[in-house]
This record gives structure tokens, sequence and C-alpha cells, in this order.
């Protein structure tokens, strides 16, 4: 069948289009998104303003056609963590609801860390052992270890690079006094929750998922894009360690063209940086690999898991 995945996420909303069965890969077709960057739109009292929930209305019904237009049977639609943690959410699902008839299912901290390590899981397989994921979002990084398809542990801290940047990092270049004090607050909030991880031992392989760390391991010297998904692409603690100076040095400009490195992205990308050297450090990693699949494949995976089963003759 042919489905559509539509993340309303922090930084962006994207419908994947992908042609699946259950026992099989989740082949992509076409994608389609905006970059609205939510988690930067939110007013004083945390609510999305009048022209955030316009765009998003906006983008969703720009999405939900391009969806019918390329044959998709179903759309699976979520929100992550500026919609959900929004002061007006409610009254911003039923807008998008009544003018799109999109219904959003708000995904939780811990569901997104969960789907997006089935993800990890389902990509590396069962020879990866004990696995260790980190995702960093616009608006939350997830943590998740485990040994099965089903983490032991799942934990989600908002401290998504677009968040961070928005409360944090107001100047540009980045003042290094505001610098030292995300510094200081990244690692408080991870530090709290290092125990809940550690406690299961330790990882026989780590992960990263999201374009924070796609970004940060091609300026590390990772292979681009287009040299295909199968191609092994790591970051070691030891080259974020070297980079994270540096990228607090460079404009907003000067990080965009860096390889790899999107305009949209530019202003989020030292403070997603400051979180992985944080979550690195702190949990005691000194090399991940990036993973390709992340969030929205879980979701495809966990839908068609509850397909019901065909029949199979055996002969």
């Amino acid at each position: 069948m042919r489905l559509g995945v539509l993340d309303v996420g922090s930084n962006t909303v994207h419908l994947l289009v992908v042609d699946a069965h259950p026992g099989a890969r989740p082949l992509p077709a076409h994608s389609h998104k905006a970059e609205l960057r939510l988690a930067e739109l939110l007013d004083p009292d945390g609510a999305i303003g009048p022209v955030g929930v316009d765009r998003l209305v906006s983008t969703i019904a720009g999405a939900v056609q391009a969806a019918e237009d390329k044959g998709c049977e179903n759309v699976l639609a979520f929100a992550t963590s500026a919609v959900r943690e929004a002061s007006n959410a409610d009254r911003v699902l039923e807008r998008v609801r009544d003018e799109t008839g999109v219904d959003l299912a708000v995904l939780s901290g811990e569901e997104e860390a969960r789907l997006t390590f089935l993800a990890a899981r389902r990509w590396f397989g069962w020879s990866a052992g004990k696995l260790l994921l980190l995702d960093i979002g616009g608006g939350s990084l997830e943590v998740a270890f485990g040994m099965d398809e089903e983490p032991d542990a799942a934990v989600s801290l908002p401290l998504g690079a677009g968040r961070l940047t928005a409360a944090w990092l107001p100047s540009d270049p980045a003042d290094p006094l505001e610098v030292k004090a995300l510094r200081r607050h990244i690692r408080a909030g991870i530090a709290r929750t290092v125990g809940e991880i550690t406690r299961f031992g330790r990882p026989d392989h780590v992960v990263g998922t999201s374009k924070t760390f796609k970004q940060l391991a091609r300026i590390a010297g990772a292979a681009r894009s287009a040299e295909g998904l199968y191609v092994q692409r790591v970051l070691t603690r030891k080259a974020l360690q070297e980079w994270v100076p540096k990228l607090a040095a460079m404009t907003v400009e000067q990080r965009g063209g860096l390889p790899g490195v999107s305009e949209g992205r530019a202003a989020q990308l030292l403070a997603g940086a400051l979180v992985a050297e944080a979550a690195m450090d702190l949990l005691g990693v000194e090399e991940l690999e990036i993973c390709p699949w992340a969030l929205r494949e879980g979701v495809i995976l966990r839908s068609l898991d509850h397909l019901p089963a065909q029949r199979v003759a055996l002969y």
C-alpha cells in the first residue's frame, strides 16, 4: 500500500510518502516539507501565535493535497513537542481538524523515544546488541536504551535545538557567556536522567538520529547524503569537542556555509552541538553511528505491525 506520514515537528512539517507492506522495508516515494520552526514561534505564554497557527493550517492543507495527488491510501498524522507543549494546543488541534480534516495524534516524549528506537532497531538489526539511541529534535532530546524492539528505558527532555536557540542564544555570533550558561543548563538537565539509562549497563552500539546529528557528522567529515543510505557515517566525541568552540565563534551565515548544513538549520546548530556533546560525554559515548531511519519510519513500522496478518499457504 502507499502510505503518507505527516510529521508536524518543532522545526518542519514533513510529509513522507512510502510504498510499504508488512515484512518489507518502507520505500520512499515522495517527500514534501516546509520549515515552520514552531518551537521558535511560541509567545511568552507558551502559545502558538495567530501567524504560526495560520501557517500551520495552510501547510498541513498543502501536505494533505500532496498526499492525495500521490495516491496515498492513508495518512498517519502526528505532532511532537512544539504542539504538545503549546498552552493553546487544544485550540490549535481543533482548528487543524476543522479546516483540513486532519486529526493530529499528539505523541508524548516517551512515545517519540520508543518509536524512534524501534526504527533504529529495525535498521541495525539484532546483531547490534544493546542499543543506545540519541535523537535531537527542534523541541526535545530523546534517549532510549534496550536489547529488544521495545526499549528498557525511554526518556524525553526539553532540550531541542530550536527551543534552546530561541531561549538562550539571541546574539549572533553567540555571546560566550550565553554559551556557557546554556552548556551548564543542558548538562544539568541530562545529568538528572543519566541513571535511568546507565543502570541497564553499557551499550553494544550507539546511534544518533535526526537532522542535527547528520549535520554534525557531515561537518566532522562523514560522507555526503548523495553517497547513499548504506554508507556508514559516524560522529566521534573528540571531533565534536573540536567543533563546538568553532561553531560558537561563527555567525549563523558562516555556519550555513558549512558542508551539509542547511540555511534554515544553521542558527540551531550550535545548541544542537552542545546537546550532542553533553549527551555523549555524560553517557560515556566515544562514537556513535548515524541512523538514516528515525521517528517517521518508526510510526510507519508500528502501523504495519498492527495490520492483520495475511494467511500463508504451506505446501
